[in-house]
């Protein structure tokens, strides 16, 4: 009865911002689950190194370094990866940034490139290979939020207002797709021990912090957000749509 409910074989995934962090991990995962993975980002030396990693493990892999913040790069990207490599099965929308800064000195420029890079990028990426999904009557979308989606810290209230729209940009796309076949979730990672986050690892003071706060009392390490990224991925989930995922030790269940 439960066969083929986690066996990602003969899918293929996009992954954006998938040369390091969270985004390797997860493409990582669902290799090793079957899926052939597209790893997505605008550095060409860390793709080809990261795509190197993975294909020595024996994973089929492709790269595209469009940039997911201009919606023509993205179109003309996901429109080359479905004609000369293949159908897009599952997208993850990884790709993403922090700036931090007290909010009344938080520069406009900065405000502008975090809601391009978070917000935007989800919007462009997920609507270009979503119009290829709904012809195919079947997709997988899995967006990247966080437990700053529903929590706030001093000095990134601009990422949690993206990280917030990303929540709800992913009702919005099961609201309007699912009729089409498609499952559209979150992921919503805590805390997390990647270079994005490493100042705060590298923080005796903030990982003490963090380790009282958190239940589970301690950081995250990447390969434990692949589970969530397979389930969602896979057959197990064809019933679960509009759902954020919370994996972060249970920091958002308590005081």
């Amino acid at each position: 009865m439960s066969y083929g409910l986690f066996d990602l074989s003969g899918r293929r995934a996009l992954v954006t911002g998938s040369s390091q962090g969270i985004g390797f991990a997860l493409a990582e995962g669902l290799a090793a689950h079957g899926a052939c993975v597209v790893l997505n980002g605008r550095d060409r030396v860390k793709l080809a190194e990261s795509a190197r990693r993975l294909q020595e493990a024996g994973a089929v892999v492709s790269v595209s370094d469009f940039d997911v913040t201009d919606p023509e790069a993205v179109r003309r990207g996901v429109d080359a990866i479905e004609a000369e490599v293949g159908p897009i099965d599952i997208l993850v929308n990884n790709a993403g940034m922090q700036f931090r800064s007290p909010l009344e000195d938080f520069p406009v420029d900065r405000w502008v490139q975090l809601m391009k890079t978070n917000v935007s990028s989800v919007f462009y990426v997920g609507q270009a290979v979503a119009r290829h999904m709904i012809g195919r009557g079947q997709g997988k979308i899995i967006n990247i939020a966080s437990v700053q989606s529903e929590l706030a810290r001093p000095g990134i209230a601009p990422y949690t207002a993206t990280k917030g729209a990303v929540k709800n940009l992913t009702r919005g796309m099961c609201a309007d797709w699912a009729k089409n076949g498609l499952q559209v979730n979150a992921i919503a990672p805590g805390y997390f021990k990647t270079p994005l986050n490493q100042a705060l690892v590298d923080s005796a003071e903030f990982s003490s912090w963090l380790e009282k706060r958190t239940p589970a009392a301690r950081w995250g390490n990447v390969e434990e957000l692949v589970g969530a990224a397979v389930f969602l991925a896979g057959n197990a989930s064809s019933f679960v749509n509009g759902h954020t995922l919370y994996v972060d030790g249970g920091i958002t269940t308590s005081l």
